[in-house]
């Protein structure tokens, strides 16, 4: 009968450590996705209701000028707050990433002390920017994707974006028929609004991602090819 290999107690306590801190981060993600989707979930509920009060309101008083400036003044408390809801679902995006970052490098804590288990993990132990995307399930080949136009807008602060942009064409046009503008002017004002607040959610994402990467120093990149 062959003999196990005595038991290194060093060893045993630095998987013992590494192994807690792997378990924190990954709960900490998990708070990071419920918050997320918390925020959102306020956001709609906000939204739902104002849509609901001012329902009501344009019955009561036929679309004329107390639903114009009652309308504007909720909505714009509900564009404050998508507005608010998109600036922390970045901010949460990227707490997330510097998790998987954590979880990388204690994943090369693990393969520096038993090697010979690298063959049967999927995620990556380098803690660089290809090596976080590994672990999220997005290959290199088509990580240049995620900074195209289009994948800005199936993200989660992308689809609020459109909402908030919405709320805030709404407003443009109702200002407009509030000063008395003709039909037209008041949809033209309303896209501008729209087009101009989308604009911008996108352009602060897009600077918000190209940061992302080098957020955190790369302590283990991944090996050239």
């Amino acid at each position: 009968m062959t003999e196990l290999p005595p038991r290194n107690p060093a060893v045993s306590e630095k998987l013992q450590i590494l192994a807690t801190e792997h378990w924190s981060l990954l709960a900490t993600r998990s708070l990071i996705y419920q918050e997320s989707l918390g925020r959102v979930n306020m956001f709609l509920a906000i939204l739902s209701g104002s849509v609901i009060a001012l329902a009501l309101i344009a019955q009561a008083d036929r679309f004329g000028t107390a639903f114009t400036a009652i309308a504007i003044f909720m909505l714009a408390v509900v564009f404050f707050t998508g507005a608010a809801t998109i600036r922390r679902l970045m901010m949460l995006n990227r707490d997330d990433y510097h998790m998987v970052v954590g979880m990388n490098r204690l994943r090369h804590g693990y393969f520096d002390l038993h090697p010979e288990l690298e063959p049967y993990f999927i995620t990556s132990p380098f803690d660089d920017l290809s090596g976080t995307l590994r672990t999220l399930g997005i290959e290199q080949e088509t990580a240049h994707g995620m900074g195209s136009f289009f994948h800005g807008f199936v993200t989660l602060p992308g689809m609020v974006g459109v909402i908030v942009a919405s709320v805030g064409g709404a407003i443009g046009g109702l200002a407009a028929v509030g000063f008395g503008a003709p039909a037209y002017v008041a949809i033209l004002a309303g896209a501008v609004a729209f087009a101009a607040t989308e604009g911008l959610i996108y352009r602060t994402g897009r600077r918000y991602f190209r940061r992302f990467g080098p957020s955190v120093e790369p302590r283990f990149p991944t090996p050239k090819g």
